[in-house]
């Protein structure tokens, strides 16, 4: 695993590269995929927050998801610390749902169908709607669109939960590698996961 370290308004001492690579390498036992450790140091006016003068931000890279921790804290030592146990955590709460396949899994659309139309008709009648950049807006709230644009692989139910976890998320969108539908698995609140599919009824049009 190559190891990058960056300081950022400040210093990065031989002693800090050793804390990085000593802490990094005690991963491998935990994950093999790992191709690249970034590590960045960040100093800021302590004046401020005291408590918050040095930030650690910590990336892996390799051939499974990218997973990022960060921490903040009067000493980059104690932040490169911080980030380092919460980077840790996540790869072992990834590591222990792998070796747990007998999860609680709920198909989730048609309850959902019904929370959605349920909320439909709690609406009232005569709540103005109008149609922006193809899109039914009721009442007079502000609409903020993001379009965001990913390349994506088909995976199985189990490595989107994988991915799901690594990047700290409480979603996560794949397309299913078994059936190629576009699928979401999340958390839920009564049950640990749930996953939605989405089936075309008919062919996407464009709306012009």
């Amino acid at each position: 695993m190559d190891t990058i370290v960056q300081g950022r308004h400040c210093q990065i001492t031989d002693s800090f590269r050793e804390l990085v690579d000593s802490r990094l390498n005690s991963l491998e036992k935990f994950t093999s995929r790992v191709i690249r450790a970034e590590v960045i140091a960040s100093a800021y006016d302590s004046r401020r927050e005291p408590d918050k003068a040095f930030r650690v931000e910590i990336t892996l890279i390799g051939k499974g998801p990218v997973v990022r921790a960060e921490a903040a804290a009067d000493d980059k030592n104690v932040a490169f610390d911080l980030a380092f146990d919460r980077l840790k955590a996540q790869i072992l709460k990834a590591a222990d749902r792998r070796r747990n396949r007998n999860l609680n899994l709920r198909v989730a659309t048609q309850e959902l169908a019904q929370e959605a139309e349920a909320a439909d008709n709690d609406h009232e009648s005569d709540v103005p709607v109008r149609t922006i950049a193809g899109l039914k807006v009721e009442g007079d709230g502000p609409l903020v669109v993001r379009e965001k644009d990913f390349a994506a692989v088909p995976l199985s139910l189990a490595q989107a939960l994988d991915e799901m976890e690594l990047v700290g998320h409480d979603f996560f969108l794949y397309v299913d590698e078994v059936t190629g539908k576009p699928s979401v698995v999340y958390r839920r609140r009564a049950y640990d996961y749930g996953v939605i599919h989405l089936t075309l009824s008919q062919p996407a049009t464009t709306v012009g």
